[in-house]
């Protein structure tokens, strides 16, 4: 498995699987349903995330059993290459996003990684997942010599402390919590 990255799924893959609208995922979730623990996910960039192999399996979890479309999942994994399966996500390797990369270089701005990826500067993305763009964290720190070779204005120096709680799963920068929407969002007081 090292080297290899794991099958994983967004909201939208997810709800692909089970023939449903995006939406449903995000009620699947919901506190007054319970139908799905959001413990299940690993949070990127703001964003939860699920291994494909639990996506898979959840149908059967329920109450009420949801039918896998067997063809969706024959398709995401295609798309996203030579994989393996994961069910759970402390199987995971570390897995960045946007926020998470900002914070591990110390980037002034999101429009300066922005700027990199459009460019074809940055490393190709080991996920494209509903929409966001996602790679491993040794796919990035693989990359920082070429990225310093290229580099005009930018240092590409990780934070070993950022890197060090990525690789150990205890990062609580921006990226790392999901904020919830809607009626059953927390407001602080």
């Amino acid at each position: 498995m090292v080297g290899r990255k794991p099958y994983m799924v967004g909201h939208q893959e997810f709800a692909a699987l089970y023939r449903v609208q995006a939406p449903m995922v995000s009620q699947w979730l919901s506190p007054s349903r319970g139908a799905l623990d959001p413990g299940t996910a690993t949070v990127v960039s703001g964003v939860r995330y699920w291994p494909l192999g639990f996506a898979c399996r959840y149908g059967t979890l329920t109450p009420r059993q949801k039918q896998l479309d067997e063809g969706v999942k024959a398709r995401l994994m295609a798309e996203q290459g030579e994989g393996w399966l994961a069910d759970l996500g402390d199987e995971l390797p570390p897995m960045v996003g946007q926020h998470e990369i900002i914070q591990a270089f110390h980037l002034p701005s999101q429009g300066t990684l922005a700027t990199k990826i459009a460019a074809d500067g940055f490393p190709r993305a080991d996920w494209f997942l509903s929409g966001s763009r996602l790679w491993l964290l040794a796919t990035v720190l693989d990359a920082v010599p070429e990225l310093r070779a290229r580099a005009r204005s930018v240092v590409w120096e990780p934070d070993e402390h950022v890197v060090k709680a990525l690789r150990e799963g205890t990062y609580d920068g921006p990226g790392s919590q999901v904020l919830t929407r809607g009626r059953h969002a927390r407001y602080p007081r």
